[in-house]
C-alpha cells in the first residue's frame, strides 16, 4: 500500500509538472492578452495544486489567493488600459537565444550540485528547520510551525516584507495618480446582472467571515495575515465589480485605505518599540507578558492583524487607483 500511494504521488507530480510546462510555454508563443492573465491564473491554481502535494500548505494558500486571484484580475484591468493584443510584431534574435540557451544549460548544470531530492542529509535539513521543528512547539507554544517561523523566529524578515508592500502600494498610486477620485452621481456597477448581484450579496459575507477565520487561526492551521488580507480585499473587489466604485468608496474611501495601509506596517513595528520598551530585543514577544508562551501568542496575533490590515488595504488601494484610469480614460474618449 504505501508502494502504491508513492507512485500515485508521483504521477501526480508528473501531471501537475507537465500541465505547468504547457501552460507556461501557451503562454509564451499567446498573442492574445487576455488568454496569456486566463492561463496566468490557471498556471498559478497548478502551482498551488503542486504545493499541495509537497505539504506546503500554507504556500500553496498564498499562491492560490496572490497567483489566481488577485493578479489576474489586476492584469485584466490593465489590459482594460493597454488593450487586448500586442501591438507589436515579434522578432527573432539569434544572439539573444543563443545567450538564453547558454543561460538555460548554465543552471541546468549548477542544479547537479544540488542534493538529492528529500535528501535527509542535504544542509537546509541539517541547519536550522531541525531546530525549529523540535523547539518551535515549546518555545512559541503554537502547533503550526511556519507561522512559528514567519512571524517570530524570522519576524525581521516579514516586517521587511510587509514595508515592501507598503512601499509596493506608494509606488503603484505615485504611477496612476490622477488626484482625488470623484464620487460618481450613479452606479456603474453590472447593473443589468441581477443574478450575479444576488449571487454576490449571498457570497461576500461568508467570504470575509472565511477571512477572519484564515487571520486569527493561523496559529493553528494555514493561513495567517497575508492570506486573510488577500481574501479580505478580493470581497471588496467584488462588491467594487457588482455594485460600482462610488458604493465601495463610501464603505471603505480612499484616505480610509492609505490609513490603514500605514497603520498595519506602523502596528507590526510598535509591537517591536513595546518589546525592547519592555526590556527585551526589537520584536522579541516573550516580554510582552509574565509568561513567555502568553508573551508570544500576543505579539503574533498583533503583528499577523498587521499585516493583515496593510495587505488588504494596498491590493484595494491598487484596485482603486486602476479604476481611478479607467474612469478617467472613459471621460477622455467621451
Amino acid at each position: 500500500m504505501v508502494w502504491e500511494g508513492a507512485v500515485i504521488e508521483l504521477l501526480l507530480d508528473i501531471s501537475l509538472l507537465s500541465m505547468l510546462v504547457v501552460t507556461a510555454l501557451a503562454i509564451a508563443y499567446s498573442r492574445d492578452l487576455v488568454a496569456v492573465v486566463m492561463l496566468t491564473g490557471v498556471y498559478g491554481f497548478l502551482s498551488a495544486s503542486f504545493f499541495v502535494l509537497m505539504d506546503a500548505v500554507d504556500v500553496a494558500f498564498t499562491e492560490a489567493a496572490v497567483g489566481s486571484g488577485i493578479s489576474p484580475l489586476l492584469m485584466l484591468l490593465t489590459l482594460a488600459l493597454v488593450g487586448r493584443h500586442e501591438a507589436c510584431a515579434r522578432s527573432r534574435s539569434l544572439p539573444a537565444l543563443i545567450l538564453v540557451g547558454i543561460t538555460g544549460a548554465l543552471l541546468i548544470y549548477g542544479t547537479l550540485d544540488l542534493p538529492s531530492f528529500g535528501d535527509a542529509n542535504s544542509p537546509a535539513q541539517l541547519h536550522v528547520a531541525s531546530r525549529y521543528i523540535s523547539d518551535s512547539a515549546a518555545e512559541i507554544g503554537i502547533p503550526n510551525v511556519v507561522t512559528s517561523v514567519l512571524a517570530s523566529y524570522r519576524g525581521f524578515d516579514t516586517f521587511g516584507e510587509v514595508v515592501v508592500v507598503f512601499t509596493a502600494a506608494i509606488g503603484v498610486m505615485s504611477l496612476l495618480s490622477t488626484g482625488a477620485l470623484p464620487i460618481l452621481p450613479k452606479a456603474e456597477g453590472a447593473h443589468g446582472h441581477k443574478v450575479l448581484r444576488i449571487v454576490s450579496k449571498i457570497l461576500i459575507p461568508p467570504i470575509m467571515i472565511f477571512g477572519l477565520y484564515v487571520q486569527f487561526h493561523g496559529d493553528y492551521g494555514p493561513g495567517g495575515g497575508f492570506q486573510a488580507g488577500v481574501i479580505f480585499a478580493a470581497a471588496i473587489i467584488l462588491y467594487t465589480m457588482f455594485f460600482g466604485v462610488d458604493f465601495a468608496r463610501r464603505v471603505v474611501d480612499v484616505p480610509a485605505l492609505r490609513f490603514l495601509a500605514a497603520f498595519g506596517a506602523l502596528l507590526y513595528g510598535s509591537v517591536g518599540i513595546s518589546s525592547m520598551l519592555l526590556g527585551g530585543n526589537f520584536l522579541d514577544y516573550s516580554v510582552l507578558a509574565g509568561n513567555p508562551i502568553t508573551g508570544q501568542h500576543i505579539g503574533i496575533i498583533v503583528i499577523e492583524l498587521g499585516v493583515g490590515i496593510t495587505v488588504a488595504a494596498v491590493m484595494v488601494l491598487i484596485f482603486y487607483s486602476f479604476v481611478s484610469q479607467l474612469d478617467k480614460q472613459g471621460r477622455e474618449d467621451g
